[in-house]
């Protein structure tokens, strides 16, 4: 890690810096915007907010005038090893309460930019979003200003915290800044489909530039430098942001200039869904009275994707959502969607113990709270996960634009069914088996070997352009496929 000038680090105690106010910029849009309006702003240490109107949600970005840019200085801070922060397949998952002990976060995040190579994180871009879950605001504005403090050149936030993790990965692939700029990699806060709430559960894990999940090589050096850190680095004079406004905030530190950039992850995914599927035959299916479905985001980030997709730019019914506000508890249940935990979607799908003279939607399916597993339930049946996946291998070529040319390959986990297996043979491709761990997948999309995946825990997916596959994708996937669908087992 390059060492800092004397003179830009502060060590404990000191006097608290009173910054001047950061610049916040407008996005630049080809929508028009309104006309402006007296502008204020709070008191470094609250949010800082803006009073602009708002427009379209492609143009609800705060428009801060002045050119007084916000200044900070970096801190070292003293620390000691926690225990256990050893990042599993999906990161660290603790409960609330473990990652709120001072300096907790903060370890893990340093240990991790420790890790990584200087190039990914001098300089560069880097992602913080997940799942909205308790917690994730505040884990937002921590790793923030120890990404400025470590030199990082800006972060990339969505919207009020919100980013499923396949948007995530395809903000990563896709997404390029005004300036060019391209994103090194991401922090994402989830705990996947657990609880969450003040007492339940929490998660962070990192993401590399390919879009994937950080590999052994890297999870490991990352537990090691949790096992020995002594201090971490953060700009505690960098006033938090406010991230329920698109816009960008710029700020001057020891290393130059740092700004935050805070946009609505949903408008770069739908862009990148429309190159790979037909959204007209969509909207011509969800439009007709003859076809009904129902999909449940069990309150998580998906809920941030539903309307937009399937109610604006599809034409659905918005009474077709379920569950469809992100909540930081999951309103209270249990965002797995499994027959279990998906109780409101089972009953409207005719497959609850109550008697019902209401007719099923068609088509059902849910999210976890972050969006990357799946459900999909029709009129008064079950699809498992190990059926969805060969259904979509041996459906894609005829029913998805993106994958006309071919397959490269399919891949399953080892306890997922056989049924991939069959419709691999059928069709002459490649076939993978892998240990569970989406980690595993993803080396072998890399290489160009794969292009459909799934598991036995509700997870199916590909990299289209190195995208993670979501539950919102695999809905449109089976939606999509509106001729017959054919096992090619016989």
């Amino acid at each position: 890690m390059k060492h800092l000038h004397p003179s830009s680090v502060r060590s404990l105690p000191s006097p608290a810096i009173i910054s001047p106010r950061p610049r916040r910029h407008r996005h630049h849009t080809a929508t028009p915007s309104l006309p402006s309006r007296s502008r204020s702003i709070h008191h470094h240490h609250r949010p800082l907010r803006a009073t602009t109107p708002l427009a379209s949600r492609g143009d609800r970005r705060r428009d801060v005038g002045g050119p007084i840019m916000g200044l900070f200085t970096v801190t070292k801070k003293a620390t000691t090893p926690f225990e256990g922060q050893k990042p599993g397949t999906s990161g660290l998952r603790k409960k609330v309460t473990v990652f709120q002990q001072p300096h907790y976060l903060q370890n893990f995040v340093q240990s991790t930019f420790n890790a990584l190579p200087a190039e990914d994180v001098k300089g560069a871009t880097i992602v913080v979003s997940g799942d909205g879950r308790y917690f994730s605001k505040d884990a937002v504005q921590i790793i923030t200003k120890m990404a400025a403090a470590n030199g990082a050149r800006r972060v990339w936030v969505g919207l009020n915290s919100l980013m499923s993790t396949p948007a995530v990965s395809a903000v990563i692939r896709e997404r390029v800044g005004a300036d060019g700029s391209k994103a090194t990699g991401a922090f994402i806060l989830t705990a996947s489909h657990n609880p969450g709430g003040p007492t339940e559960d929490f998660g962070i894990k990192y993401n590399m530039g390919n879009g994937g999940p950080a590999p052994e090589s890297v999870t490991d050096k990352i537990f090691s430098n949790t096992t020995t850190i002594s201090e971490y680095l953060i700009a505690e004079d960098l006033p938090d942001v406010d991230i329920s406004v698109a816009g960008v905030t710029s700020f001057s530190g020891p290393e130059g200039p740092f700004d935050v950039d805070v946009f609505d992850s949903s408008v770069d995914y739908i862009k990148l869904m429309k190159t790979i599927f037909d959204f007209e035959a969509i909207k011509k299916l969800l439009t007709s009275p003859k076809f009904t479905f129902c999909y449940d985001a069990l309150h998580g980030v998906a809920g941030a994707y539903a309307k937009h997709i399937f109610v604006e730019e599809l034409g659905a019914d918005e009474s077709s959502l379920l569950n469809c506000v992100p909540k930081e508890d999951f309103g209270g249940g249990h965002p797995d969607p499994n027959l279990t935990y998906a109780k409101e979607l089972v009953e409207r799908m005719g497959l609850g113990k109550s008697s019902s003279n209401v007719e099923p939607p068609e088509f059902g399916a849910a999210a976890d709270g972050d969006a990357d597993r799946n459900m999909i339930l029709g009129k008064r049946f079950f699809v498992t996960p190990s059926d969805s996946v060969a259904i979509i291998a041996a459906n894609a070529v005829q029913s998805i634009p993106y994958f006309a040319s071919g397959l490269k390959g399919v891949a399953r986990s080892m306890p997922t069914s056989a049924a991939l297996d069959v419709v691999a043979k059928n069709l002459n491709l490649k076939f993978f088996e892998v240990p569970t761990g989406w980690k595993f997948f993803g080396n072998l999309m890399d290489a160009g070997m794969c292009s459909i995946c799934g598991e036995e825990s509700f997870g199916t997916g590909n990299f289209l352009k190195h995208l993670w596959l979501s539950s919102m994708y695999m809905l449109i996937t089976v939606i999509n496929m509106s001729a017959p669908l054919v096992l090619p087992c016989q």
